[in-house]
């Protein structure tokens, strides 16, 4: 990625909240876990969706438990073509057509001609591109599979969430420390680490310091292995994730 101006309009970190719809990890009752991710961004100029889940009967039931209305939502963000990711969107606009999808532009041509056919208004991502004041989404990285995640532009520093990070998370954060010329104050969502053994962990962890990456909350594909090895690591900047978490960043 290059970055022509380092000048970006920021949110207030105060003002942001993150509500996990979706994640096979639970966190808190009366929810439903599944393989998949699903985020909620809140406090940007528009209300994003990240991610969808791999059911959508699912994702808006927890939805409807976290009193989240479907139409208070702006944008969605889908990282990558896989099903558990992708899985719950044809529910979801059952309830609200009026987003806009950003979505990679590899993504199968059938995929996206059914969106527009819906009436949906589609961005196909190539490059670095901005959702709204505060948030842009990266661009493709990866070469089996294509895959673009989000950067929140704080005034404490960067926040990135991923799907899967099937291009590697440390090749993404570093795309973005490149890209943005900023810190990165936090980074949540599938790590892609659940078959690395523990010395592949432990170089990914040496990166993350290196990068002065100052909060980390894995989730979804990350394993249980690196989720743990992450929460020794960082300590209190470790951030517990899963279905029904919300962050608050104060």
């Amino acid at each position: 990625m290059k970055n022509e101006s380092a000048s970006y309009a920021t949110v207030t970190v105060e003002d942001l909240s993150m509500m996990i719809l979706y994640d096979n990890n639970p966190y808190q009752e009366g929810l439903t876990s599944a393989w998949g991710f699903s985020c909620l961004i809140r406090g940007t100029e528009q209300t994003i969706l990240f991610d969808t889940g791999g059911n959508g009967t699912l994702l808006l039931a927890n939805m409807k438990r976290l009193k989240v209305d479907p139409k208070e939502i702006d944008a969605i963000v889908l990282s990558h073509i896989h099903g558990d990711h992708v899985g719950g969107l044809e529910r979801f606009i059952e309830e609200n057509k009026s987003v806009t999808v950003y979505l990679p532009a590899s993504f199968p041509k059938a995929f996206k001609d059914g969106l527009k056919r819906s009436g949906m208004k589609i961005i196909e991502v190539h490059d670095p591109t901005k959702v709204c004041k505060g948030a842009h989404v990266t661009g493709e990285f990866g070469t089996w599979i294509k895959e673009i995640s989000l950067m929140i532009h704080s005034g404490k520093g960067i926040l990135i969430i991923t799907g899967c990070a099937h291009p590697g998370i440390v090749k993404i954060i570093t795309e973005v420390k490149d890209f943005t010329e900023n810190d990165v104050l936090f980074v949540m969502g599938g790590f892609h680490l659940g078959g690395e053994g523990k010395s592949e962990v432990e170089e990914i962890i040496r990166s993350f310091r290196k990068l002065k990456v100052k909060y980390v909350a894995p989730c979804h594909c990350s394993g249980n292995v690196a989720r743990q090895m992450f929460k020794k690591e960082y300590r209190d900047n470790y951030i517990n994730v899963g279905a029904g978490r919300i962050i608050q960043f104060q």
